[in-house]
């Protein structure tokens, strides 16, 4: 099969989803108009809409199936998707969370969140009323996302957030440890909840020995390689789930503070491996961390166990290879 994937990269993950495709002996591309510090650049061609355009018509006859991420497509106003149609090439599209956020439904299960990033309420139901004429099926990466979007598509397929784990040698917390190191990387401080984090890092000083580090502006794999020497991860504690810096982090066999909200929790894989934290309790959560190292080094191991059964890019190109057979 040949597969087209574009046109904005979040998280990695259309390049990673690409070379498990590829893996998989299919031909598949990833072309990204979007480049932040992160860097992202394996399997990925990188390059800009204007390119894109003056190239469709050859990617419109070369390959069998588009999967479109974040709500975009290669021509103004997704007039492509009714091309691809005629085709009677397959199409799906994948959203992410920022794109279909709307903002109140945001706000009925958590008093934390922020859609500050979001278009308007107005601006998501045009979007996705006109995706969905012509895109029957969607995916999303987890519960959080799907009430978004569920009611514009016939079928909405939860795929989880793909790593290859090849990457990622688990480094667990050593118990024995006198000065724990904790690390936030926010790679949008609102949204993460950066200030409840710092305010809690700060109060915590005075009665506890620890070093701390906010990474910005550095890429992906520089990250990595710093996450490698932590005990802690504090994440995101206003979403409500968690991204990939959290799976990652868990890969590496560090403990991990993100924000499940409540009604969500029994959706996600069984004995999900993070302390849940949010503006009102990281204090404590990061104070019993750093109290028991035993807990770090436990939460660390059963982390790695986590992701190896969920998140492994194996696992989730053979589930995505099989929401595009039955498309």
């Amino acid at each position: 099969m040949k597969i087209f994937h574009g046109i904005i990269e979040i998280a990695g993950q259309m390049g990673v989803l690409s070379g498990g495709l590829k893996k998989k002996g299919n031909i598949a591309s990833a072309y990204n108009t979007f480049h932040s510090y992160l860097g992202y650049k394996e399997h990925l061609i990188n390059t800009n809409i204007r390119e894109l355009r003056k190239s469709f018509n050859h990617i419109l006859n070369f390959y069998d199936l588009f999967h479109y991420h974040y709500a975009t497509t290669i021509e103004e106003e997704f007039r492509d998707l009714e091309k691809i149609k005629k085709k009677g090439k397959k199409v799906i599209m994948h959203h992410w969370g920022n794109d279909v956020r709307f903002h109140n439904m945001a706000r009925v299960n958590n008093p934390y969140v922020y859609t500050g990033d979001s278009p308007s309420n107005e601006e998501i139901h045009r979007r996705l009323s006109n995706i969905s004429k012509y895109v029957s099926e969607a995916i999303v990466q987890d519960y959080e996302v799907l009430p978004y979007v569920r009611k514009y598509y016939k079928k909405v397929h939860i795929l989880p957030l793909a790593i290859d784990l090849k990457k990622f040698r688990p480094s667990y917390p050593d118990v024995m440890k006198k000065r724990p190191l904790i690390l936030h990387a926010p790679t949008n401080p609102d949204f993460k909840g950066t200030a409840f984090i710092e305010k809690a890092i700060d109060e915590l000083r005075a009665t506890h020995l620890f070093d701390y580090k906010r990474i910005e502006k550095m890429s992906n794999d520089e990250v990595v390689k710093l996450y490698k020497e932590a005990d802690i991860i504090v994440d995101q504690i206003r979403c409500g789930s968690y991204g990939l810096l959290s799976v990652e982090c868990m890969a590496l066999g560090k403990p991990v503070i993100t924000f499940i909200r409540p009604d969500l929790v029994n959706k996600f894989p069984a004995n999900l491996p993070i302390a849940n934290g949010n503006p009102d309790n990281v204090k404590e959560k990061i104070k019993m961390l750093l109290e028991n190292p035993d807990e770090r080094n436990r939460i660390g191991i059963a982390g790695r166990k986590y992701v190896e059964r969920v998140h492994d890019r194996n696992l989730v190109i053979d589930k995505l290879m099989q929401i595009y057979s039955k498309m």
